[in-house]
């Protein structure tokens, strides 16, 4: 089958781009708003985009406390979201009224960043800290302006908790990360498989 995704004529009961684009990295993102107040949301459009420098994105459809947080101070976080903190990341996703925090919503533990203000998820093995490049309103094609904001952050610091790592390499199945897939699903890594690139790629 082909549809128009204008149309949306496909048939099915829901929409399956979210299942076709999967699985994607969960930023679980902290921030904190020029008064203090502190932020914890899982965000699925989320990704590496440089590793020199080494540059993440997350997108946001509607203008939520994160990125208005962000705006104002110019920081985040983003900690690993894993097999073993899902209960408390999905908790994360609550629309609480801004200034509520997440993290005590979901009892989670703040740890305090080291280059930046705000904190990261204690129990999570592994953290950026991240310094605002761009926040950016997308345009769809028309040029028309949407509810839909895309935010680049440079890494400054990076948190591993050391009994992840083995031989110098940070052990990611043994963190057993999760990453979002369409409707309600999610997926977990649990092992590994290596593939050696041609030479020169």
């Amino acid at each position: 089958m082909i549809y128009s995704t204008a149309l949306q004529d496909h048939g099915l009961p829901h929409d399956p781009f979210k299942a076709i684009v999967a699985p994607r990295p969960i930023g679980w993102i902290g921030a904190i708003s020029g008064r203090g107040e502190v932020n914890l949301s899982p965000y699925s459009f989320f990704n590496a985009v440089s590793s020199r420098p080494h540059i993440v994105m997350f997108s946001s459809e509607e203008k939520k406390d994160a990125v208005a947080f962000i705006e104002e101070t110019g920081e985040f976080t983003c900690s690993l979201a894993t097999k073993a903190l899902a209960r408390q990341m999905n908790m994360t996703s609550a629309p609480l009224p801004r200034g509520q925090s997440e993290f005590g919503h979901a009892g989670l533990a703040m740890a305090p960043s080291k280059f930046i203000r705000p904190p990261r998820v204690a129990a999570s093995p592994a953290a950026l800290e991240c310094k605002l490049l761009s926040v950016q309103q997308l345009v769809d094609l028309d040029g028309q302006a949407i509810p839909r904001w895309l935010v680049l952050g440079q890494v400054v610091g990076i948190f591993i908790d050391e009994a992840y790592l083995r031989d110098g390499r940070f052990d990611t199945a043994g963190a057993n990360p999760i990453a979002r897939c369409g409707y309600a699903d999610y997926a977990e890594v649990e092992s590994l498989f290596s593939i050696t690139r041609p030479p020169g790629g």
